[in-house]
């Protein structure tokens, strides 16, 4: 079982950056696949971007130059550093643990635990 609690949410204005933290407890940290998802209102949830256990990351192409996913597992927390932020990045984002590593990375489906979320809000 993994606990995954999300923060760092928040309101702010387009063009300004905001870092979102995720704290695991439950499990080794430093095997789990670690991701993020955001789910704008009437949208679906969509895959943000992931590391994997060794480091290496994955982003949409949306998010691309613009976001970065970090991991520091001494902390058992990885992080969601967001620049240039625009409306569109309006969402609940929520953090995910894949204990296998072996899913389809961008499936929300491959990720057996969520956060409760927390709410990015980027004004124009």
């Amino acid at each position: 079982q993994v606990q995954l609690v999300e923060s760092g949410g928040g309101l702010v204005q387009a063009g300004d950056s905001l870092r979102l933290s995720c704290a695991a407890s439950g499990r080794t940290f430093s095997s789990l696949r670690m991701g993020w998802f955001r789910q704008a209102p009437g949208k679906e949830r969509e895959f943000v971007t992931a590391i994997r256990s060794g480091g290496s990351t994955s982003y949409a192409d949306s998010v691309k130059g613009r976001f970065t996913i970090s991991r520091d597992n001494a902390k058992n927390t990885v992080y969601l550093q967001m620049t240039n932020l625009k409306p569109e990045d309006t969402a609940v984002y929520y953090c995910a643990a894949d204990p296998r590593g072996i899913g389809v990375v961008v499936r929300a489906v491959s990720y057996d635990y969520w956060g409760q979320g927390t709410q990015v809000t980027v004004s124009s």
